[in-house]
């Protein structure tokens, strides 16, 4: 039987600071936190606003991935990167694009950009990815074991990150249906 995995308060707290570069740093409230084996399913609230969030924390203590869709629409979803950078920022902005790549096991090679942004009082930066098939790429993710991400900082500055999928398929199914339930 698989040991549970909770979501602890410094998940909850990263977790609940992950939003749409579009919020501008806003505080969300975190609504309905499940896990799923090594991903947690969970809605961002703001007033009327709803963010529905299937995410990886456990990997890195300092970042996580998540696969997220917004109430009013459920589609498409959009793949996003929090990592912590020790202090708040002064400014929300784009800091840059890059090249990226994400692969599940040894499937597609998704090359697309990031693009990394800060928000103004958030101790992080996003990268949000930018792909031409972010569909193929959600639905390997459903049946694979590993996602890779390469993004390349400058021409000779790759950085790596790896992510588990135990629990993707789940999270995801239950972010999208959350979101489709409070829309009917």
């Amino acid at each position: 039987m698989p040991k549970p995995v909770l979501l602890g308060a410094s998940a909850l707290l990263l977790a609940s600071l992950l939003i749409p570069a579009t919020a501008s740093a806003a505080i969300y409230n975190t609504l309905d936190a499940k896990a799923h084996g090594q991903w947690q399913s969970l809605i961002l609230a703001l007033g009327e606003e709803r963010h529905y969030r299937a995410l990886e924390a456990s990997s890195y203590s300092d970042a996580f991935f998540s696969v997220n869709v917004t109430s009013g629409t459920c589609e498409p979803s959009w793949l996003e990167l929090r990592v912590d950078l020790g202090e708040r920022q002064a400014e929300s902005r784009v800091v840059n694009r890059v090249p990226a790549d994400l692969r599940v096991d040894f499937e597609t090679i998704h090359s697309g950009q990031a693009e990394f942004i800060t928000e103004r009082s958030d101790s992080g930066f996003y990268a949000q990815f930018l792909l031409e098939e972010p569909a193929l790429l959600i639905e390997e993710m459903r049946r694979g074991e590993t996602l890779r991400l390469r993004m390349m900082r400058s021409e000779d500055d790759p950085w790596f990150m790896v992510f588990t999928l135990e629990g993707a398929a789940e999270a995801m199914e239950r972010s999208r249906r959350q979101c489709r339930s409070d829309n009917q």
